[in-house]
This record gives C-alpha cells, sequence and structure tokens, in this order.
C-alpha cells in the first residue's frame, strides 16, 4: 500500500482466552444476556424451559467463551422458539421444528436468519441428548438452508479519504467531538477494528512508541494490532488536545469518551460514521464496518499476506479472511471487462 501509513501490510497478533465473563464482570450469561434468570426448581428446570436455556447458555460461555451479543441472540432464537410452541423445548419434536421455520419463512425470515435459528436449535438440542433429558435430536434430520456468501460492502480508496476529511477539525479545542471523531475514522481504517473493540479501547491499551494497541476482541481473546504512521499521528495530537477537553477534568480510561466524558456508545459512532458519509456525498448505506471491510480489502488489493490480514482482523478461521480475495478477483474482473479491448 502506499506510505502513508495509514493501512499497515502486516503485523504481529497474540490470541488467548480472557479470563473475564461476555460483560466483563463476575456474572455468568444467564445474566448478562438479558433474558430469564436461573428460577428455584419447578418441572421447568429440566425440561427445557428459562432455567435450561439459561444452563445451556451458561455452558456455551464457559467451553467457547462466547461474546455477549452471540450469547443474547441465541437466548433469544430459544425464547423465540419457546414461546411459540408453548411447551417445554425438550418436548419438541422434528414436525414441531419444521412447522415453526415454515411459518418464519411464510413470515418473510431470510435464509441467513432462519441457518442461524436453525444452528442455535441444533446446539442446544446436541446437549439436551449429551445431558440425558432426551433421547434423540429432533434437529439431526433437518437440511442446512443453501447460502449464498455475499461480498463485503467497501468503499473505495477515494471515498476513504472523502469520509475521513468529513469532520471538521480546525480548532481541536473548539470541537473536540469532531476531532474525536476523525481520529476514530483514522484508526478505524488503520487497524480495521470491530466497532465495539474501537468503543471500547483505553489508554491504557494504546503504545504509541511501539506503534500498536492491544484489543480484546469476540470471545475475550486478545491480539495487538499495528497502527500506521497518520494514525499515531492524529492520535497523538487527539491525545494532547481534544480528549481532555471532553474530559473537563474528568477522571476516564476511555480512550475516546463522548461529549459528556462518559464511554461512547457503539450506537452514537454508528450515527456519527452515517452523519460524516453524508457530508463526504457518499449516497451509498454504510457503517463502522464498511471499514473494516475497507482496511482487508485495500491490503489485499494491495498484496498483503492473507494471514497477517487474518491476525489483524482477530478472525479465528482463515476462511473468513478469504472472503477478501474474492473481493480482490471481483474487482480485477471488472477492471477486465472495463479496459480489455476484448473484455
Amino acid at each position: 500500500m502506499s506510505g502513508d501509513g495509514r493501512a499497515p501490510h502486516s503485523g504481529e497478533g497474540r490470541s488467548s482466552e480472557g479470563a473475564r465473563g461476555p460483560s466483563e464482570s463476575a456474572r455468568g450469561p444467564s445474566e448478562s444476556a438479558g433474558g430469564p434468570s436461573e428460577s428455584a426448581g419447578g418441572p421447568s428446570e429440566s425440561a427445557g424451559g428459562p432455567s435450561a436455556i439459561d444452563r445451556y447458555l451458561d455452558g456455551l460461555w464457559l467451553q467457547k467463551g462466547l461474546a455477549a451479543n452471540t450469547l443474547a441472540a441465541y437466548r433469544r432464537d430459544l425464547t423465540a422458539f419457546r414461546t411459540w410452541f408453548e411447551r417445554p423445548l425438550d418436548a419438541a419434536k422434528t414436525y414441531d421444528i419444521q412447522a415453526y421455520l415454515a411459518e418464519r419463512h411464510a413470515e418473510g425470515a431470510s435464509a441467513r436468519s432462519t441457518a442461524r435459528l436453525l444452528s442455535c436449535l441444533r446446539g442446544y438440542y446436541r446437549a439436551a441428548v449429551d445431558a440425558g433429558r432426551i433421547e434423540r435430536d429432533p434437529t439431526a434430520n433437518l437440511a442446512q438452508p443453501l447460502l449464498g456468501r455475499p461480498l463485503p460492502k467497501s468503499l473505495a480508496e477515494n471515498e476513504v479519504e472523502a469520509l475521513l476529511a468529513a469532520p471538521k477539525v480546525d480548532d481541536p479545542s473548539g470541537s473536540p467531538g469532531e476531532y474525536r471523531d476523525r481520529t476514530m475514522l483514522e484508526l478505524l481504517y488503520a487497524t480495521g477494528l470491530r466497532v465495539s473493540e474501537l468503543v471500547g479501547l483505553t489508554v491504557s491499551a494504546l503504545n504509541l512508541r511501539q506503534g500498536v494497541v492491544q484489543v480484546t476482541g469476540k470471545g475475550g481473546r486478545e491480539r495487538l494490532v499495528p497502527v500506521g504512521e497518520v494514525a499515531l499521528d492524529w492520535l497523538g495530537r487527539y491525545l494532547l488536545t481534544a480528549r481532555p477537553a471532553l474530559l473537563r477534568g474528568r477522571p476516564s480510561d476511555a480512550l475516546f469518551p463522548s461529549n459528556r466524558g462518559t464511554p461512547m456508545t457503539r450506537q452514537t459512532f454508528w450515527h456519527a460514521v452515517k452523519r460524516y458519509a453524508v457530508r463526504a456525498g457518499i449516497e451509498r448505506d454504510i457503517s463502522p464496518h464498511t471499514l473494516r471491510h475497507a482496511f482487508a480489502t485495500h491490503l489485499v488489493n494491495h498484496g498483503a499476506d492473507l494471514r497477517a490480514v487474518q491476525t489483524m482482523l482477530g478472525h479465528a478461521d482463515l476462511s473468513t479472511t478469504q472472503i477478501y480475495t474474492h473481493v480482490a478477483r471481483d474487482r480485477l474482473k471488472r477492471l477486465h471487462s472495463t479496459h480489455h479491448p476484448r473484455g
């Protein structure tokens, strides 16, 4: 890639299981994922009621270290099916699940949503078989919906430049919020962080001298991600000017506090990206994740090693990262079609 330092071409990362739960507290998923809590007993506890769902999610959290958002999605899927079924989950047969899936399909549920639901139900019923609560898995003979693999929505390099230039940063002290937003956009494009990782960064996670940031990703896995020179320059100036103006003397370890001095939420930054996209004249619908895709796509387009991109993105499996090779091939096909005399 070009020498402006925005998107590094390689990087070291490390992955380890974090000791904290999905909500970064001592609570398990039955408390943090926002569903019904463990009851004292009763028939539902061993027959697929709320307590069985809690125990299943607790087991997932302990065994796989799944993120709180993932556990919350599983809870919603299981609770929705139990509400529809009106009986304990463990009493469901294959035809019950087929009827539920058919009703969801008739209501317009996507194949991807159905696949996620069926995967969730499979996991639950396999655990129920292993625990000896049921003899047969009612999902065993159900076929998974066929899914196409959509290419991630990215931005061209000139669109990224326009987006990064959208915040008004002439006076860091007079408009510290926009200076913070510019710094966040620069860091997001330079590192490919998830938005939850970005807003959750602390000052102690950043090492300006070594040019790296320590990130806690999905499942509590940690990795070190290199930061390009341009983003480091913005970070250095932001820490000296805009961040103190935002905090106004209030103590905080949040790297990117909100305008009120409290930690920023994902939704706040999501709305900021939408606002700056309008300023930049980008007519397509984009989100913070679009910049993560742009980071990876531009690295691959400029010849970066796929393993290095996988490490920086925090993907557990290389197959997840390989989608960006399809993006690069799709771009080459378009170039050939446009510019070759026999394209």
